[in-house]
């Protein structure tokens, strides 16, 4: 809220008012009443009650009790308990304690204008209401309001006592009265011995707490708080007030995403729900944790809840204090912005030493901090989605949900740059608020090559208190990030390194994304404050930076020979469109003797894909290249043609090399026991693999479509540790190892290896495969070696087209869940798969069925059925009249869907004229039908639209499977990319 700065002629006037009211001051306290004299800005709200009484009449009796009642509530109160010399002016702590205070509570008694002091106080008081709106709350104690109004009575005594005294300025006086009949007018409390002092104090303390609630709701909703209330949903789920049990509560996330801001408003509004005997926050802004650091915030802690002094002068007594004075009291306290365990540890170290119903939460970066201190419910504070920070972001810059037309598209790039995060919007808005369009463009066109600083000094606090691995993994996401490397830092770097970045939500990792799953990702300010803080490392040269992301600086060394020991990484990948050849020099890599991660994913000049010009090598690169310390290689079609004998990666993780030139790759043992990952798909020219015996920990080895490949080394047989062994369309293979003992072996792709004329032969039972892919073109049966797979999931076998008879051995997969044929071109008979009780994805394609299959062929767990035959199916007319639980389609065997319900998919297709197609969609309680009928729509169906739509009026009496839509179209029309079927629902009023 802005206010308006007085000019400094009234400070001046002021001023020299302030010393003729207080000539009896000395010089020293003039400076102190000066320096403490209200200004233009609003001081920080320390305290929510300052108390104002005449300590002689109610110190130890009413204003005692009020003060206890006060605090049972919560409410932050000042009382004065020191003995004060006579003749002094009001200290600045006083003064202070006035300005930080929302409320003043004067309490009038009988001797309460006898005493200067109190008098003084009271004129502070009323200056600082007409300045800044204090609030105050008269109790008129044993005394009519009437007499403080017009000094009658005790009041009327004790003014002429005062002015009588030589040492008191009338004009002192004057103020005097004025503030006696200004609060003597205001609405109060009076309390003359009619009522319990108890049922006043009450009334008194519920009346300041509501006020105060209320006043911090409008505070919070002129913030305009946006996307907040789902999240305060959840807290007061988690904080559970209705239980009487000690409960501790984390909120944590990233920097800047507003975890402060929530544990304030839920602060504010917990204390509605419940009374507490305390509440205090406490905010961490980088303390250190020496015992001095740390007794000072038990000092704020107790301070805060006893609304009194307290010295605490070592940690350990600190404990027993907070210990001993909290455990029968109910508390509320914030602890915002922790950092580490002895913090804690010596704060809130456990549930016992507060009292029953006490809740205690806690905001931290780091989530495992959490978890090892107690804390058992923990809310993740993600950045806001693109909506909510958008009106966030109008709100804060025009006073609207919407920005301007004018602003629309410039206000989604910076919501876009600030990536949800409420700190990042805030930075932005107050740099750009009341500016033109035009200071906003330039403001956004130079937001990448000059962030702001503001933001990056909160996002940077979390990676300065990393240890040296963890910011190099940090370093390495945000400057690599790219599927290539995403999947695969899980290999390159142990699993607690990993953890401690998620924990800090520095890292996070995907759980939706199917192909990449697991994949490590990064907000985008987290993924730019890491470049930044690369590009720093050597603004001029690029080639003494630790890390090159960018393809103009990866060439301006690769070109100019300029890399040093700097370099530990380089990702060349994403490219724009390039007029020219860029010709590089491989030497450029013999400098780089620290070089941990190389991804390249150019195409080359010889790339039959990729015919436009981009790079040449002046020569083979893995010559040149250091070995040492590389841990992950991914060159997508290498151009080397041999491999270097002096190329020896020992250290390797990743070996990556799609695409490549390869016809072999090294000769005899290497050693490589940290390797994987072996890669080497699409490599065309590649004749046979390499030795592995010195890679016996490698897990995923794919070889697929590698077309020229004839032979595999038989170390590939033996190694124990192998999971996924892809050899999908090697077509020249001819042999598969003699010896197959690969008892990790979850996933096996032989899909496509036609020329395979040794049978596998399987030494160890191989109950670990879980994924099949096999062809086999020429047997009438499949090998006996399938009885070692009992432990299927998955299995795919195509082009068995010489198998009449379905193979029983696949009935003893209990494990199944998914079962695809493929050109199974002799397959007459539809199998009895009812004992395949895990069955739920079934595919037969290509076969000789002519029959829909009974229902009692297919077990109940079904849940996708897709069938198409290449013979067409006996013609049959529809019947005039069918329920919507048993189907006659003109098949030679009722087909019958009760008990199949929960089917979500089913296509049914047989080739040739009268072709019958079925797809069957749920959508709620909707069935959809959707046949390509060659002898038109049945009688029996009434609503008959020609088009591409039509409307059914339906009964809502009507339950379960409620609508068949048959649609007459021609095959190929119906079963076309473009064509789809949806449901809407479309309610009329």
């Amino acid at each position: 809220m802005a206010t308006q700065r007085p000019s400094s002629s009234t400070n001046s006037e002021d001023t020299r008012k302030r010393k003729r009211d207080n000539s009896c001051c000395s010089e020293e306290d003039e400076k102190i009443i000066s320096s403490s004299s209200p200004s233009s800005s609003t001081p920080r709200l320390t305290h929510d009650v300052f108390l104002s009484f005449r300590g002689e009449d109610t110190r130890t009796s009413f204003t005692d009790h009020l003060y206890e009642g006060l605090k049972q509530r919560g409410i932050r109160v000042f009382r004065d308990d020191k003995s004060l010399k006579k003749g002094k002016c009001i200290s600045q702590e006083l003064l202070q304690a006035i300005q930080e205070s929302q409320y003043a509570i004067v309490i009038f008694s009988a001797n309460y204008a006898s005493s200067k002091w109190c008098l003084r106080e009271l004129a502070e008081i009323v200056e600082w209401k007409e300045k800044k709106n204090l609030t105050i709350f008269p109790i008129f104690y044993h005394v009519d309001p009437s007499c403080v109004r017009n000094q009658k009575g005790t009041f009327e005594k004790a003014f002429a006592a005062h002015e009588t005294n030589p040492n008191i300025d009338s004009k002192e006086i004057d103020t005097w009265r004025k503030a006696c009949r200004k609060v003597g007018n205001l609405v109060g409390e009076h309390i003359n011995g009619d009522r319990y002092e108890s049922k006043i104090i009450k009334k008194i303390s519920g009346n300041i707490s509501r006020e105060l609630i209320n006043s911090r709701s409008s505070l919070h909703d002129n913030k305009k708080f946006v996307g907040i209330d789902s999240r305060v949903e959840e807290m007061m789920n988690l904080l559970h007030m209705e239980s009487n049990d000690v409960r501790f509560v984390g909120i944590h996330g990233m920097g800047g995403v507003g975890k402060t801001t929530l544990a304030q408003i839920i602060y504010d509004r917990v204390y509605s729900y419940c009374q507490f005997e305390g509440r205090t926050i406490i905010s961490f802004n980088g303390e250190k944790s020496t015992a001095r650091d740390l007794a000072s915030l038990q000092m704020q802690l107790l301070e805060g809840i006893m609304q009194e002094r307290i010295a605490v002068l070592d940690p350990h007594k600190g404990i027993e204090m907070i210990r001993s004075r909290m455990q029968n009291k109910k508390v509320f306290i914030v602890l915002d912005n922790v950092d580490n365990d002895e913090q804690l540890k010596a704060l809130a170290g456990d549930h016992n030493w507060f009292g029953p119903g006490s809740r205690v939460i806690m905001t931290c970066r780091d989530s495992h901090l959490l978890k090892r201190n107690k804390v058992n419910h923990m809310c993740a504070v993600q950045p806001l989605q693109p909506a909510d920070a958008l009106e966030l972001f109008s709100l804060s810059a025009f006073d609207e949900t919407h920005p301007p037309e004018d602003y629309k598209d410039l206000s989604m790039d910076f919501v876009n740059y600030a990536g949800g995060l409420p700190l990042a919007l805030d930075v932005l808005v107050r740099y750009l608020f009341g500016r033109t369009i035009d200071f906003w463009k330039g403001a956004r066109d130079n937001l990448k090559a000059n962030p702001k600083t503001e933001i990056f000094d909160i996002l940077k606090i979390s990676f300065d208190g990393l240890e040296e691995s963890q910011k190099k993994l940090f370093l390495d996401v945000a400057c690599f990030s790219g599927q290539w490397l995403d999947v695969n830092f899980r290999k390159i770097y142990s699993a607690d390194v990993i953890e401690v970045l998620i924990d800090k939500s520095l890292v996070s990792t995907s759980k939706d994304d199917v192909y990449f799953k697991g994949r490590l990702t990064m907000h985008d300010l987290l993924k730019e404050m890491g470049q930044q803080i690369v590009r720093r490392e050597c603004p001029q040269e690029p080639g003494r930076r630790s890390r090159l992301f960018h393809h103009e600086d990866v060439f301006h060394v690769l070109k100019n020979n300029t890399g040093t020991d700097a370099i530990e990484g380089i990702v060349l990948q994403d490219l724009p469109h390039m007029k020219k050849i860029r010709s590089l020099n491989p030497k450029a890599f013999s400098k780089m003797t620290k070089l941990r991660l190389l991804t390249i994913s150019v195409p080359p000049i010889f790339s039959k894909i990729y015919p436009s010009p981009t790079i040449e090598w002046l020569g083979n690169p893995l010559k040149h290249m250091p070995s040492d310390k590389l841990r992950y290689l991914h060159w997508f079609n290498c151009p080397s043609k041999s491999w270097p004998s002096s190329f020896q990666p020992k250290n390797l993780i990743v070996l990556s090399m799609p695409g490549s030139r390869f016809k072999r790759l090294w000769k005899g043992l290497v050693v490589l026991h940290n390797l994987k990952l072996l890669d080497l798909s699409d490599s065309e020219k590649l004749i046979e693999t390499p030795n592995l015996t010195g890679a016996s920990n490698l897990k995923k080895i794919d070889l697929a479509r590698c077309r020229s490949l004839c032979e595999v080394h038989p170390s590939i047989g033996v190694l124990k540790r192998l999971k996924h062994l892809s050899l999908n369309r090697c077509k020249c293979l001819r042999r598969l190892p003699d010896k197959f003992c690969l008892e990790s072996l979850e996933i096996l792709d032989l899909s496509g290896c036609t020329g395979l004329v040794n049978i596998l032969d399987i030494q160890v039972d191989m109950t670990s495969l879980r994924i099949l892919y096999f062809s086999e073109p020429t047997k009438k049966d499949l090998p006996s070696s399938f009885m070692s797979f009992s432990g299927l999931r998955d299995l795919t076998l195509s082009g068995c087209k010489n198998i009449s008879i379905f193979p029983s051995v696949i009935c003893s997969f209990s494990s199944l869940e998914s079962l695809h044929l493929y050109g199974w071109s002799r397959l007459q008979k539809f199998p009895d798969l009812s004992s395949l009780e895990c069955l739920m994805h079934l595919k037969a394609h290509g076969t000789a069925l002519t029959q829909i299959p009974s229902v009692n062929l297919i077990p109940k767990s079904i849940r996708s059925f897709s069938l198409e035959g290449r013979k067409r199916m006996p013609c049959k007319p529809l019947p005039k009249q069918s329920s919507y639980l048993t189907y006659d389609i003109g098949s030679p065997v009722e087909y019958e869907m009760e008990g199949m319900l929960e089917v979500e998919a089913l296509l049914i297709n047989f080739g040739g004229t009268g072709k019958y197609s079925s797809n069957i969609i749920f959508a709620d309680k909707v069935m959809i039908y959707a046949w390509s009928l060659g002898y038109g729509i049945p009688e029996w169906v009434h609503n008959r639209s020609n088009g591409s739509s039509l409307k059914i009026e339906l009964d809502g009496t009507m339950k379960g499977v409620d609508c068949a839509i048959f649609i007459v179209c021609d095959y190929h029309q119906f079963h076309s990319p473009e064509g789809t079927f949806s449901c809407q629902n479309v309610e009329e009023y």
